[in-house]
């Protein structure tokens, strides 16, 4: 029991050292780096609804409906895609929501004394850039049918639905995300797989669940909004639905490791991750 006990002990010694050399660097560069990944996210997001669904041109010639849905899904998912690739996207990870940031630690390959730096800069990042947005596009911003990009369901929907409505689609795309980063070949994928899974739950999903997936989507909208209904759901039920990937991946996944925690599939400095490889 005692040898048991010491080898258990020298494991966890082991796997510690093995996260931290993940991302060897002060845990403030790659937050940081978060924040900045999360702010730019929600600006955008914010921007993508003041335009395409609020007052405009555009949203005049795209109309309502399934066409608008559709034309704010792909924006937001090449938006996400084109955010993981980005140089700061590489470094950081690319994360930008807490269930993503606590899916990788519990996948093993993520440093769990990054998790809270990276869950508050993934928070404060999305409460700035909708504060930012709506300094640069006034006061329609603010108004409906935007209103600050803030989401509710359907008109009808409970709390229980909602919830696990939002938990089953985060989960899918974490245990897909997952599924392809324990594999070389289809790792460097994932900016692309999670851009188009993202994208297409907001043009399916947009006017029935919200389709946030993602904590900080909602988080920012709704405090500056000051609409709470729902929000709670759509803070706990993503990180559920993550815990639930995770646990799926481990009985479905072969035992395979996944390979890094980085969105983009590759190392830092855009190499390929190996079976070898855990960072």
């Amino acid at each position: 029991m005692q040898e048991r006990a010491e080898r258990g002990r020298t494991s966890q010694a082991s796997a510690d050292l093995r996260q931290k050399a993940l991302l060897p660097g002060p845990a403030w560069r790659y937050s940081t780096l978060e924040g900045l990944l999360s702010f730019i996210l929600l600006f955008g997001v914010t921007t993508i609804v003041r335009w395409l669904v609020g007052p405009s041109p555009l949203s005049i010639k795209i109309g309502e409906g399934r066409l608008s849905l559709l034309t704010v899904g792909v924006t937001v998912g090449l938006l996400i895609s084109a955010l993981i690739l980005s140089r700061p996207g590489r470094i950081s990870g690319g994360h930008m929501n807490p269930a993503i940031s606590v899916a990788m630690w519990r996948f093993g390959i993520f440093p769990g004394r990054l998790v809270i730096p990276y869950v508050v800069a993934q928070f404060t990042g999305s409460v700035a850039g909708v504060m930012v947005a709506r300094l640069v596009w006034g006061t329609a911003t603010e108004e409906p049918p935007v209103t600050y990009a803030v989401i509710h369901p359907a008109a009808g929907w409970t709390a229980t639905w909602l919830f696990a409505a939002e938990a089953v689609t985060t989960g899918i795309v974490i245990y897909a995300v997952g599924y392809f980063l324990q594999s070389p070949r289809l790792a460097p994928l994932v900016p692309w797989l999670a851009g188009i899974l993202i994208g297409a739950a907001i043009a399916l999903l947009g006017n029935v669940t919200g389709a946030s997936m993602n904590p900080v989507r909602q988080f920012g909208p709704a405090l500056l909004s000051a609409e709470y209904s729902f929000l709670w759901v759509y803070l706990a039920a993503p990180m559920v639905g993550a815990f639930a990937a995770v646990l799926l991946l481990g009985v479905t996944g072969r035992r395979r490791a996944v390979l890094t925690h980085r969105l983009c599939g590759t190392q830092e400095d855009g190499s390929a991750v190996h079976l070898s490889h855990t960072a």
